[in-house]
């Protein structure tokens, strides 16, 4: 299976830009970016050298639960086009390794799908876990900060 890559919620990302409250119910801290290493979960593409962008909470997930988690991302501060496009975005190629994990309908991790993954792989990898009956989706974390970056579909 080609998995299909997708960004954080739109709804979110409009209500986070517009001032509203992040997950900790806080509003997004702004800063300019250096070029490197702030991934947007948004365009799913670098934020350009110098340009606005928001540092916030993000929780990808529907409602609280314990699998829920929460942690830092960025985002362009101006709109940007959501990532809509084939193939693996490009913040899935600015690192040598990802963790993988497959998730269950009910928003829950599947133990044992969890992998740190080479660059290379993870579409692979990622197809394979949503040929599984009991993976509803895929999320792709940074392996060494564990920032949620995008999330894999069926295709």
């Amino acid at each position: 299976m080609t998995p299909h890559f997708l960004p954080l919620d739109a709804d979110f990302v409009a209500r986070v830009r517009a001032g509203g409250p992040d997950a900790n119910g806080q509003p997004a801290e702004r800063a300019v970016s250096d070029g490197a290493g702030n991934p947007c979960r948004c365009c799913l593409r670098q934020v350009p050298e110098g340009a606005k962008m928001l540092i916030l909470a993000a929780r990808p997930f529907p409602e609280l639960q314990p699998y829920a988690e929460t942690g830092p991302i960025f985002l362009c501060a101006k709109d940007c086009a959501p990532w809509d496009g084939p193939g693996v975005p490009p913040v899935l190629e600015t690192s040598p390794d990802y963790l993988v994990k497959g998730y269950s309908a009910d928003h829950r991790i599947v133990y044992g799908t969890g992998r740190i993954t080479p660059a290379a792989e993870v579409p692979a990898y990622t197809g394979e876990l949503l040929d599984r009956a009991e993976v509803a989706f895929v999320d792709v974390r940074s392996a060494r900060n564990n920032c949620w970056l995008a999330r894999g579909m069926a295709g």
